[in-house]
């Protein structure tokens, strides 16, 4: 609720006006059935045509009037709805770029998007319906109640038993539905999780032929939503047959009571037909409140939902000074560092250290699942380290602000991602200021030069999402294009020449060793050939630094190296 009203603020007079001019609407439907009890009493009565049409010309006076308020009261409660939304949706966008990568794993993707999407759209719908009805219903209800004791008191009486049953039904059949549809909203993040792995994992899934497995994974998970659904629409459907029971019962005693009175001579006919339309208006206003409550548990239930991610801090907090970097000889240093993911009893890496010397090029190799990528993942920060220290150009990490650090470290992450645009748009996410003549070089070295200008438009042609125009070979060439642009002094690559052959890794190796004079640079490979000639070899092996030191030092006295060695080069070859 914080969060709806702290971005409601800024629609203070749009959420001011929508209920003033509902108000209104009501006011003016509260005397219609004294301008028709009127009409009955002395225009018909008396057989008054004029005064009839006199009343008529009211009636009508009023339908337009209220028409008008009506309708400028759902213009601002939209306005002041939509707002709420956008506004609240972009603070959220915003809270969940500042969290780091543990951050995001504990909430989980499918989550964060359904509480973007799904959960807003419903607060959204609450907060529009609750400025139109939260004080408009409640108002009819109790304003006929005192409407009908100023006509009789008796035949009102009626009233004072019907409300408070009805509210208590009402409010009973809320509090039920409340729980269950907290449920639902976790129900649909699984679903969005099903239904984002199968359309980004569509080609491995026919691969594989799991249509079939995974149609009925998918159908189990939408099952178990519609049991949740059909539930609590069984008991929210309970509301409207129950209130109509209620009040057609409560009509019939006014109609039996009001009967009594007309043929004592103590009320007019007209007098009985107000309090019969009075008694109708609550039972229209029950309806509208009841399908507000269920609208509100909606939006009450996702809203706690998108409060608890408001809630949550980003536990990697950056100062705001920038750190003044030392003239150490070291670029990057690891002092006992272990790491563990959120979760996990067991440290994904444990107790590494290493010096990486400036300009120098560091190779790092393991079998998969030794904790390569988790290594590199502590250099730019993206998680923080559980034990130990990391030291850029001799400052702890930590004291590196977010933009300083960003500008320090270019990375090619082991998944090529791009983004539909031209070429020149996703190479400029690297620098911004880049000029086409520094994106050209960087795609000469990247060895993407001849496929790019074999694309119409060149460095203009519009990739599609993800990059599916592309095969994986040159996906790769432009992430590393897009790292070159940037023109860090330290250099990340993840893994991410896997998809080159040969002869283009050897070919970019040459091109990076011309280019990047000082520059100090990490490539994290499964294959020997790319970090054999590396200044500095760490071998990992199940979390822990197996050994550190050059080819020739590594193949003597590194058996784990050694035997990474000879299971892709010939003893010769790798004794080179």
């Amino acid at each position: 609720m914080k969060q709806i009203l702290k971005h409601l603020k800024h629609y203070k007079i749009e959420s001011l006006l929508a209920p003033f001019f509902k108000m209104t609407e009501a006011c003016l439907e509260l005397i219609v059935p004294l301008i028709v009890t009127k009409i009955i009493d002395y225009g018909i009565g008396f057989s008054d045509k004029a005064y009839v049409y006199k009343m008529g010309a009211v009636l009508f006076a009023l339908g337009a009037t209220g028409l008008i308020s009506s309708v400028t009261a759902q213009y601002f409660a939209a306005k002041a709805a939509i707002g709420c939304g956008t506004s609240m949706r972009n603070a959220l966008f915003a809270h969940i770029n500042r969290f780091s990568f543990s951050d995001i794993d504990e909430i989980g993707t499918s989550a964060l998007i359904t509480r973007l999407t799904n959960d807003i759209n419903q607060v959204q719908t609450g907060v529009n319906m609750v400025l139109r009805l939260f004080l408009r219903s409640p108002f009819i209800v109790f304003g006929s109640m005192i409407m009908a004791f100023t006509i009789d008191v008796k035949s009102a009486m009626v009233f004072t038993v019907v409300i408070p049953l009805l509210f208590a039904v009402v409010f009973g059949i809320m509090f039920m539905s409340i729980p269950v549809f907290k449920k639902i909203q976790n129900s649909l993040d699984k679903i969005t999780l099903l239904t984002r792995e199968n359309l980004s994992g569509v080609r491995v899934i026919r691969a594989f032929n799991r249509q079939k497995k995974e149609a009925e994974d998918f159908e189990k998970s939408t099952a178990s939503l519609v049991k949740l659904q059909m539930f609590v629409g069984r008991i929210s459907a309970l509301l409207n047959p129950v209130t109509y029971v209620i009040l057609n019962l409560a009509i019939i005693a006014v109609l039996y009571k009001g009967a009594g009175e007309v043929y004592a001579g103590r009320l007019t006919q007209g007098a009985v037909v107000a309090l019969v339309n009075y008694m109708s208006q609550i039972l229209v206003e029950l309806v509208k409140l009841s399908n507000l409550i269920v609208t509100m548990n909606k939006a009450a239930a996702c809203s706690k939902r998108i409060e608890a991610v408001f809630d949550k801090a980003p536990t990697m907090e950056y100062p705001e000074k920038e750190a003044v970097l030392n003239d150490s000889e070291n670029a990057v240093e690891f002092k006992n560092v272990s790491f563990f993911y959120n979760g996990s009893k067991e440290s994904a890496i444990e107790n590494v250290s290493f010096s990486a010397k400036k300009g120098s090029t560091i190779g790092i190799i393991g079998a998969t699942g030794s904790g390569k990528s988790t290594l590199i993942n502590l250099i730019p920060r993206f998680y923080d380290c559980s034990e130990g220290e990391v030291s850029l150009f001799g400052s702890n990490i930590k004291m590196y602000s977010k933009n300083q650090l960003q500008n320090l470290i270019a990375v090619v992450p082991q998944k090529s991602v791009l983004f539909n645009g031209s070429i020149k748009e996703n190479l400029l996410i690297g620098n911004r200021n880049a000029s086409d003549e520094e994106i050209c070089t960087a795609i000469s070295t990247a060895q993407a030069e001849e496929f790019v200008n074999s694309k119409d438009g060149g460095i203009d042609y519009i990739i599609e999402q993800d990059g599916k125009n592309l095969s994986g070979g040159q996906k790769q060439r432009l992430t590393i294009a897009r790292a070159l642009v940037k023109n860090s002094p330290i250099l990340i690559f993840d893994d991410s020449m896997s998809a080159l052959d040969f002869a283009t890794d050897a070919r970019l190796r040459s091109a990076l060793k011309e280019t990047l004079h000082g520059t100090t640079v990490f490539i994290v490979s499964q294959r020997v050939s790319t970090v054999k000639n590396a200044d500095l070899i760490l071998v990992m092996d199940d979390g822990r630094l197996a050994g550190a030191g050059t080819h020739d030092d590594l193949f003597e006295n590194c058996g784990e190296y050694r035997e990474i060695c000879l299971s892709q080069l010939s003893e010769k070859e790798a004794a080179k």
